[in-house]
């Protein structure tokens, strides 16, 4: 019966209804705890049509979340598409094919559908499964007046012409018995499958494996591999390092993004929802995205966004296996897009929402990126040209001279992927820069890392003299040059008698105070000194270092402050030289 335009308009409709159900089912079980989703799928009226539904990426963490073993029935229900890109993330390593990977993964495919898994690895993964054929099984065709026996080694057939036996590199036997043992398993199983489901196709594979070239079917398995994944963000090295290509804001302005024709959401393309569900609720990129999200191109952004953390995994070479990885990728993201929006926006605009909404529109993610991240490489390279002829480095201090803080914020500058030195004030010692305030409070430091370095090139101090057995800062450097100085001891930097700095540390102190606080004329006394030994004046000296020195006193206070001068002991004195 031929169906009327209005009746395939209500089949059309309500085959959109269906999809747009598959599409919110699929958000909400994304959203809850592995084994919840894991119920919430099998449950479901239409499991196989709402796994389809699932971008790749999203259905690999998902399998990774509940774990593989546990999963077999989602992965006898997964596409072709997914299955092959499970294996293009997992049996890779670099650019070479991880034998024991193909067998792991392989043999869970065929635990999961049997029969589904024989056909589509023979017919629609022939290279793959011909590669891994010739490197772990030796085949032999008896001749028609050869007697069996001839045959030396474990061979066994199925019809009597082509003879297997399971082989295994020998390095592998003695490292790993039990990973030989399941790929004996999975190639002894599978085989027999094959023999059984199609002969003639599996003689004419066993045919085709004694014929591979390992280095030119590895070569080109691993070309396909990248052309799939590079339509997801995932690049070839060399290519990927591109999201790391700094780019000025005039060039940025030039790349305008292209707004697909469509307006309405397309709920038949699967879009990865996992990047966009680890965003930060107070980050500027999330709540922009919230303006955006009942736009018509936000369907394209959330393609891009997902696209951009992927990119830069494969520039920082890191397979994302589960959410965690994928967590750190997001944040990282988030970050330089946040500097490159308030660097976008320019000093004399309020960057509000709407403004960094309308930006996101208007640029493409990967630029702003660029643009954020190349603020920070500014400052990497700043460090680095500054230690190359810096007063510490030409006199080979190590790094550890400028203490704690300053070597942590430099240390962080000069890795190849520069890092913001956190101090476990959020997260840990190191995390990625968030922030213009991160990047500002980082060139702060810098910059007074070498206002120090200045003044210590000016001040004729001999390296050669650092005493043995005592860690230098450029902190107890200049106060033991100082404190010599006031007790009338050659100015040099040598240890000071703990008798004689006794005397000295009691003058430091105001006597009126309840709370131990150094004097006034202690510190203008230490500003006197740091300009008669340096080519510096004292008001140059306080506008590029005052706040500096100020935390230099407060540190003496917090650390010496309660301690009375005769309980005074040279092993726990930090900021000064002491010898007993």
């Amino acid at each position: 019966m031929m169906k009327t335009p209005l009746t395939e308009k209500k089949d059309w409709e309500r085959h959109l209804k269906r999809v747009a159900k598959l599409d919110a089912d699929r958000r909400r079980i994304l959203a809850l705890a592995p084994n919840d989703a894991y119920h919430e799928i099998l449950e479901h009226p239409e499991p196989t049509a709402l796994i389809h539904s699932f971008a790749e990426e999203d259905f690999f963490f998902l399998i990774h979340d509940i774990g593989p073993a546990d999963s077999l029935e989602l992965l006898a229900m997964a596409s072709s598409r997914q299955w092959e890109y499970i294996l293009d993330v997992e049996i890779w390593h670099r650019d070479q094919i991880d034998l024991k990977a193909v067998t792991h993964w392989f043999n869970l495919l065929l635990k999961a559908a049997p029969s589904r898994f024989v056909n589509w690895a023979l017919r629609d993964k022939p290279d793959l499964v011909e590669y891994y054929m010739n490197k772990t099984i030796d085949v032999c065709i008896r001749e028609h007046d050869q007697d069996p026996s001839e045959l030396e080694g474990d061979f066994f057939t199925f019809d009597d012409v082509f003879y297997v036996r399971l082989v295994d590199p020998p390095e592998k036997r003695e490292s790993d018995p039990e990973s030989l043992e399941r790929q004996q398993a999975f190639l002894g199983d599978m085989l027999h499958r094959l023999a059984m489901t199609d002969h003639v196709l599996y003689q004419e594979t066993l045919l085709r494996t004694v014929n591979v070239i390992p280095a030119e079917s590895e070569e080109e398995a691993y070309r396909f591999r990248n052309v799939r994944l590079a339509e997801k963000g995932f690049l070839p090295f060399d290519e990927a390092v591109g999201v790391y290509q700094p780019i000025n804001i005039r060039a940025l302005k030039k790349q305008e993004k292209q707004i697909p024709p469509e307006r309405t959401p397309d709920h038949f393309l699967p879009i990865p929802l996992n990047h966009l569900a680890f965003l930060e609720k107070d980050n500027r990129f999330s709540r922009a995205l919230s303006i955006i999200s009942l736009d018509e191109i936000f369907q394209q952004i959330q393609i891009e966004f997902a696209g951009l953390c992927n990119q830069i995994a494969s520039a920082d070479q890191k397979p994302i296996h589960d959410r965690e990885e994928l967590r750190d990728i997001v944040k990282k993201a988030c970050g330089y897009l946040e500097i490159g929006l308030e660097r976008l926006a320019g000093k004399k605009t309020t960057l509000d929402d709407n403004k960094t909404a309308a930006m996101i529109r208007s640029y493409p993610l990967i630029d702003i990126f660029r643009l954020g991240y190349g603020v920070v490489i500014n400052l990497k390279q700043r460090a680095k040209q500054w230690q190359q002829q810096s007063w510490f480095a030409n006199n080979r201090l190590a790094l550890s001279f400028w203490d704690e803080l300053l070597v942590g914020v430099i240390g962080g500058l000069l890795v190849d992927r520069p890092k913001f030195f956190d101090n476990f004030q959020t997260e840990g010692l190191y995390r990625e820069f968030a922030s213009l305030a991160d990047v500002k409070s980082t060139h702060k430091a810098l910059k007074q890392a070498m206002a120090f370095d200045d003044m210590l090139s000016c001040m004729s101090i001999d390296t050669t003299d650092f005493p043995e057995g005592h860690f230098i800062t450029y902190k107890n450097l200049m106060l033991t040059l100082w404190a010599r100085h006031e007790l009338g001891l050659p100015v040099n930097p040598a240890p000071i008698q703990i008798e004689d700095f006794k005397s000295f540390f009691r003058s430091l102190w105001q006597t009126r105070n309840k709370l131990p606080k150094i004097k006034e004329s202690a510190k203008s006394d230490f500003l006197i000194f740091l300009s008669a030994v340096s080519a510096f004046t004292e008001a140059e000296i306080s506008n590029n270092l005052g706040r500096a020195l100020e935390q230099l006193f407060s540190e003496i206070e917090s650390e010496y402050g309660e301690v009375a001068a005769e309980d005074l002991d040279p092993r726990f004195v930090q900021l000064f030289m002491l010898s007993a």
